[in-house]
């Protein structure tokens, strides 16, 4: 007998459900439907060659297998990765909970308090530790927050550097390979001029719009920057700083001397190494810089009666509604970990962080007399937590390394000869004398070290500690006990709707389910503690499933290769673009810098398209939502010498299959440009369809969206990309781990390298024929949500054969016309029946996008509709007149617990109309715990951390 199959679990439609569904449609079956959807042109010919699925108990001992070939060594490789202490409380109740790992990016404030509220306490952490008053709620990476810096301070450059052509960016040389790599990708697409040096002999004489340090420097050095950054400034050069949050419990922060930016990963706040992430990535800046800070900004605003409130602020800075003008492209970050690391540091409060910090630096110390007894040279006059060693005279970095992996143990080898020590929080006593018997043997000594219970010392000059407190807020010093913590977290949960309290419907997101199986091996140590710049050897596991899920994604895709490297979906159009750009760089075509793109595709592809260099344009969509063939035409024709590439998201951002989608990418090719294909969608195609069919050259994935990996409430994000054989000679390198640096768009070879293990999970458990019935049901659902709330809404776009892809759009137009209620006004009402707002006017004004996906139950989706139709009759309520348009249940929602359990009522609709509105939502109510936020207000009087309140 054959063991359950997965996808029977993960497919949230039963068989004899599909019947019932059909029966509505008015169609036999579901590939009648698919018939109806999926243009019969770019059907694929035979099904997918995947392995055969497994059951999820054999796949939880095939990762098992896999992960056991990773050798986990105690690796002081340092360069922007340590292990870490991720406290039992922090993993159990965040990371491995559905409340925060499948939550939304917070765009609806009044369902999002909890995680905004910890978000917030994360960028406190970053502006207090930096001493900078401005942070936003995470990046991606280190080495891509250093080009978010860059760009910024570009764009932040003088009237007379404008005029002048000033161009330049001075790098210190002593900054991590991975962050020049991936500067110099940036830089090159930006036509921004990098010079590398060395900063104490730099001089300004060529202009500089700004300059990137590292502090404490890659080699481990703490550097005093105060002189620089003066003459800098008197240079009218800004100064951005990539730094360690841990040593900046120690070290002067950057905004007390001077930097304008400080920027660096918060790994180490509490996130296993992953073999390289996801991490979130840390930005702070100055107040008046707040308009071209990039990511995420969380402030503090107040509700529609005066209570303190949380949302996002200034979020006309989004590249989804600045497009084109847009100064970052920045859509998914790392929310998840950035929460996780809130927490680290509201667990551990200001001492506890100190106590870890004078730790590290103290054992750095020790070290480094003891290696100076033993004969060798510590050449870093100041440290935190690395030591840069020299050799003496008959000792080999071969010597060392063979004593050190027979110890297990990792150290960084220079290729000037030197040797890197880098310390982290897991450093205790043994592994201490286990590091230092290395060396000893390398110098034939035997003495024995023993160093527990030695007084903290701290070597740094007085001139370079920290004199200035932190963390004074009583959130950080509260929640020491696990008890406590248990209860803050939990407090924070329950302000919170994630996909645990019901389907989250919007569209062009793809919240899924993102099943237990697939996320529990994530806890094995061969997963989460490997640093990503170990030998290749031991990664044995990780580059196996890393390889088998290169060749799975090229296979569903239908292209020739696979890179993993861009860490988030906006970061994959951005590697798909600078591929196409290097190829025609190449081939000696590099002056054609013009991207078509039509207006039905996806919100970040045209800011994506400038920070690749390109020019975007835009391409009209006629009146059913299909692109405009003739508008097309004409902008080929009009471009042809000089374009690059035509970038089309399919099926498009409307919802629907486009039928002329074989001819478009023949024009484009005629042409002489590339096509890229937006795979954010791709969720409708796998099993049916591929872009290497369809006729595309490169596509990205949002592994958030197809491939099951969490949202968490604004990131991980992994977004790979697959493409044609002709372009793959120009995929992303890395300077560590690959041969060249060619392309890097990520600090890790392998980018968010942690969560791709759910994916290859949901390919291995799935196969070929649960991924396609994966698709075919996503679809099924949508049509059923089309026909059943058609007639209360409307549905804005149809395909060829009247059908919906896998979303639609609902037209709230109409129903503003006749009672003055807004899409708005639904999306907030919906909090209320204990659901997430569809996507709000986008891409249509005036309309609400769905998306069911494919693991919503029909029980699931039928109450969905109810509460649709029932906000539905609430509008006509209002729009007979049998209540105001000033005073109604949808323009007042969502009506908190504190207003409907208060002593005065003063609406003229009672209080279980507003609470209570259908039997289903008495039966299990989600309480929020503030009314309507009031976004103008937070955005006039923006507060970003509590230090500022």
């Amino acid at each position: 007998m054959k063991m359950e199959q997965f996808k029977n679990r993960h497919v949230g439609i039963a068989e004899s459900e599909k019947e019932t569904m059909l029966k509505f449609l008015g169609i036999n079956s579901v590939e009648a439907l698919i018939d109806q959807t999926i243009p019969a042109d770019i059907r694929l010919p035979e099904p997918l060659s995947l392995p055969a699925p497994l059951s999820e108990q054999e796949y939880a001992e095939e990762i098992a297998q896999i992960t056991s070939r990773n050798q986990v060594f105690a690796s002081y490789i340092g360069m922007g990765w340590y292990d870490t202490i991720t406290p039992a409380v922090i993993y159990r109740n965040v990371f491995e909970n559905p409340v925060w790992y499948t939550s939304y990016t917070p765009y609806q404030a009044e369902i999002s308090q909890g995680r905004l509220e910890a978000l917030l306490n994360f960028q406190t952490v970053i502006s207090e530790l930096t001493a900078l008053p401005l942070s936003n709620s995470s990046l991606l990476d280190e080495a891509t927050a250093a080009a978010e810096a860059a760009t910024m301070m570009y764009g932040l450059r003088s009237r007379d550097q404008i005029k002048n052509n000033v161009e330049t960016l001075f790098v210190d040389e002593r900054i991590f390979p991975q962050t020049l790599s991936v500067l110099q990708t940036r830089m090159h697409y930006s036509g921004i001029e990098v010079i590398v040096g060395n900063w104490k002999t730099f001089t300004f004489e060529q202009p500089c719009f700004g300059m990137i340090l590292q502090y404490p420097n890659a080699d481990g050095n703490v550097e005093d920057y105060r002189d620089l950054v003066k003459k800098a400034h008197e240079s009218d050069c800004k100064v951005a700083v990539a730094t360690d949050l841990m040593a900046l419990v120690l070290l002067t922060p950057p905004g007390e001397w001077g930097a304008d930016i400080a920027f660096g990963s918060s790994q180490r706040f509490g996130i296993p190494m992953f073999y390289g992430g996801p991490s979130a990535a840390f930005f702070a800046t100055r107040e008046e810089f707040k308009r071209a800070m990039p990511g995420r900004i969380i402030g503090i605003s107040k509700d529609a009666y005066g209570k303190e409130a949380y949302r996002m602020a200034l979020q006309t800075r989004e590249q989804h509604i600045k497009r084109e003008k847009a100064t970052s492209n920045i859509c998914t970050a790392q929310a998840l970990l950035a929460t996780m690391s809130s927490f680290y540091a509201v667990y551990h409060g200001p001492e506890g962080l100190k106590e870890i910090a004078s730790r590290i630096h103290s054992v750095a110390s020790r070290v480094s007399d003891e290696l100076n007894e033993l004969g060798f040279k510590q050449l870093n006059k100041s440290f935190f937590d690395t030591l840069k060693i020299e050799l003496p005279e008959g000792i080999s970095a071969q010597d060392v390394r063979e004593n050190a992996e027979m110890r297990s143990i990792n150290l960084r080898y220079f290729n000037s000869g030197e040797i890197g020590i880098s310390i982290d929080e897991t450093t205790n006593d043994y592994r201490v004398h286990e590091l230092l018997a290395v060396f000893a043997m390398a110098a034939g000594s035997s003495k024995v070290f023993m160093i527990d219970d030695l007084p903290a010392k701290i070597t740094l000059k007085e001139s370079l500690l920290r004199k200035s407190d932190f963390l004074t807020h009583p959130t950080f010093n509260s929640y020491h006990t696990e008890t406590e913590l248990m209860r803050y977290i939990k407090r924070l949960e329950r302000k919170d709707i994630s996909l645990a309290h019901s389907m989250i419907s919007l569209g062009s997101c793809t919240m899924k389910l993102n099943a237990a199986s697939e996320l529990m091996p994530l806890e094995l140590p061969g997963l989460q503690r490997m640093h990503p710049f170990v030998p290749e050897e031991q990664a044995a596991g990780y580059r196996q499933m890393i390889d088998e899920l290169e060749d799975m994604l090229a296979e569903i895709t239908g292209f020739a290769a696979t890179s993993l490297q861009p860490n988030s979906g906006a970061a994959g159009e951005y590697t798909g673009l600078i591929t196409i750009g290097a190829y025609l760089e190449n081939n000696g075509e590099g002056h054609r810098k013009v991207v078509l793109i039509p207006a039905s595709a996806h919100g970040t592809n045209p800011a994506s398209a400038v920070q690749a260099g390109f020019t975007p344009i835009t391409v009209a969509t006629d009146t059913k939502g299909n692109v405009d063939m003739d508008d097309l035409r004409s902008k080929i024709t009009q471009h042809k010498d000089n374009l690059a590439a035509y970038m089309i998201t399919y099926p498009s951002t409307h919802g629907i299959f486009e039928t002329e989608i074989k001819e478009m990418c023949q024009l484009i090719h005629d042409a002489g440009g590339q096509v890229y294909m937006d795979g954010a969608n791709m969720n409708a195609q796998v099993g049916y369809t591929n872009p290497g069919t369809i006729g595309a050259d490169v596509c990205h994935l949002n592994l958030h969206k197809t491939f099951a990996i969490p949202h968490g409430g604004g990131g991980p994000g992994v977004g790979p990309i697959c493409v044609a054989e002709h372009l793959v000679p120009f995929l992303p390198g890395h300077p560590v781990t690959f041969e060249t640096g060619r392309n890097t768009v990520s600090a890790a070879a392998f980018g968010s390298a942690g969560v791709l293990e759910i994916t290859y999970a949901y390919i291995r458990m799935m196969g070929a024929e649960g991924l396609k019935e994966a698709t075919a049901t996503a679809i099924l659902n949508a049509n059923y949500l089309a026909e059943r709330l058609n007639d209360s809404y409307g549905i804005v776009y149809r395909g060829a054969g009247g059908r919906v892809g896998h979303e639609l759009i609902l037209d709230c137009r109409g129903l503003k016309e006749v009672s003055g209620i807004t899409e708005t006004d639904i999306a907030k009402r919906l909090i209320d029946y204990g659901y997430h707002a569809p996507t709000l006017s986008f891409p249509v004004h005036g309309t609400l996008m769905v998306e069911p996906t494919e693991s919503e139950s029909l029980a699931e989706l039928d109450r969905f509709v109810e509460a649709m139709k029932q906000i539905h009759e609430e509008i006509i309520e209002v729009s007979r007149g049998e209540y105001t348009r000033e005073d109604n249940v949808l323009i007042n929602a969502p009506h908190p617990q504190y207003e409907v359990a208060a002593d005065d009522w003063e609406h003229a609709y009672p209080r279980s109309k507003a609470a209570f509105p259908l039997p289903f939502v008495s039966e299990n109510k989600f309480w929020v715990n503030v009314a309507r936020v009031d976004n103008a207000y937070g955005d006039r009087n923006l507060v970003s951390c509590l230090c500022t309140q």
